[in-house]
């Protein structure tokens, strides 16, 4: 019934939708005498406002043509190259140059499936881009999805991340951004327990609730006072006619978008207010960075309603994989199966929907990564968005990345060539100040004999 009201409602808005148009664009006709007259001018941004926050945004592009690398342009084309009812691999392929250089690494970036659209991490791949061959799980709008099409829950998910892996080959680096978290070091552990021939290079974990008992937030708190029951009744709806996934079980993506705004209700009535403002004195760079983050922010997709309550129940409610009794296809996920992939985790200081200490939580897990491939780093000042995203992220976290990548394939091909008793990589012991990237310790040294690995930012 949520989902029919909210169709009606928006139905019935519609024609005042047309109205508001018709009026706003009488009234900013420059042939117009009421042109610049005070009141005109607020009564017209008065109804832009109404048209943006009443209209539905759509699925928005990613927009990434080029790519600069070593000061030189280069053109970037989206090539789906593997597809599935719920997702699409995306490759982000640079128009052969002389300045890319050959086999770089692969990087597939694991998207979220928590209401936004794989476009929320444009900026993550822009600035990957230039240094390496980089993927995306491009996931679909449940409600697009037909019936037909079967079921997906946290068992797909994590077969669809473990064909990806495949499907890419030998050298792949995965990058799970926040709801992944899980899903992608079950798919890796599963990859290992079956002494899979291809397995990820590394995983790098980014502010994901792998252990949402540690330090948690008030979204944890929320996923632990409701039953399972309860989001059945309340949150789940049918998909109505017409669209293609016409009486598919979803969680609707207006709801959970309802859910991320009133977490911060007041800074988003304040930015609306702004934009009115700024649309009376007619700023239009500030009018212009408004739309270009609520654009992608009220653009928000359905979620299969069996994904989203297996979630609830085994990652927030449960804790199945920090209690080492998740299951994949009724097998146990034995995370310390992993040896043959390294691991990187990456928190915000300011995070206030993953907690700190939540990623990290993974190191516990997989206790047979060997210490020289272990990282763990957390980014002072940022939240959760700027985990992933940002300058912060562009000239920070990134470079990091970048360097544990180049370190493990350096390792990699030195261990092709060298016997393995005989080659050893180290690096020289050092404490741990804040801001630096560092081989994984226990907690229990207190950061003392950490070793660390600076980002050169220079390409190999």
């Amino acid at each position: 019934m949520n989902y029919i009201a909210y169709e009606l409602a928006h139905a019935f808005i519609t024609p005042l939708r047309f109205w508001s148009t018709a009026a706003r664009l009488g009234l900013e006709n420059p042939w117009s005498p009421m042109a610049l007259n005070p009141f005109a001018k607020s009564t017209s941004a008065a109804l832009q406002v109404f048209e943006d926050l009443t209209k539905q945004y759509g699925k928005p592009a990613f927009g990434l043509d080029h790519t600069t690398i070593r000061g030189v342009k280069v053109g970037v084309k989206e090539q789906i190259v593997w597809n599935k009812p719920f997702c699409d691999l995306v490759h982000f392929s640079r128009e052969p140059s002389e300045v890319v250089p050959a086999n770089e690494p692969k990087v597939l970036i694991v998207a979220p499936m928590s209401g936004h659209y794989a476009t929320l991490l444009r900026g993550t791949v822009a600035s990957m881009l230039p240094e390496h061959e980089v993927y995306i799980t491009d996931w679909k709008d449940a409600r697009v999805v037909p019936v037909a099409d079967g079921s997906f829950d946290l068992d797909t998910y994590t077969d669809y991340l473990i064909e990806m892996v495949e499907h890419l080959g030998p050298n792949t680096h995965m990058i799970a951004v926040c709801q992944p978290a899980v899903p992608a070091l079950a798919a890796t552990a599963v990859m290992a327990q079956r002494n899979s021939n291809i397995q990820p290079s590394s995983l790098t974990l980014m502010g994901g609730p792998i252990d949402t008992r540690r330090n948690p937030t008030a979204v944890n708190h929320h996923a632990q006072s409701k039953s399972l029951r309860w989001f059945e009744s309340n949150v789940m709806s049918y998909v109505p006619f017409p669209h293609a996934g016409f009486m598919r079980r979803v969680y609707p993506g207006f709801i959970q978008l309802g859910g991320f705004m009133s977490m911060n209700m007041e800074r988003h009535q304040s930015a609306f207010h702004e934009l009115f403002e700024n649309l009376v004195k007619g700023d239009c760079d500030s009018v212009e960075q408004h739309r270009k983050f609520y654009d992608e922010y009220l653009a928000v997709m359905d979620l299969p309603a069996e994904f989203f309550l297996q979630t609830v129940k085994s990652v927030f409610q449960d804790h199945d994989l920090p209690n080492r009794r998740m299951k994949h296809r009724g097998e146990i996920v034995d995370c310390s199966a992993i040896k043959r992939t390294a691991l990187m985790t990456v928190e915000g200081e300011k995070d206030d929907i993953c907690g700190v200490g939540q990623t990290e939580a993974a190191h516990d897990l997989c206790t047979n990564v060997p210490a020289d491939e272990r990282f763990h780093y957390l980014q002072p000042g940022v939240g959760h968005y700027g985990v992933f995203n940002g300058t912060r992220f562009r000239t920070e976290i990134q470079p990091r990345i970048r360097e544990m990548i180049r370190t493990i394939e350096r390792k990699r091909r030195h261990a092709a060539r060298v016997p393995a008793e005989t080659h050893a990589i180290s690096a020289p012991a050092a404490t741990t100040p804040a801001g630096k990237l560092s081989h994984y310790a226990p907690r229990v040294t207190n950061g003392a004999g950490w070793n660390e690995i600076q980002p050169s930012g220079k390409p190999n």
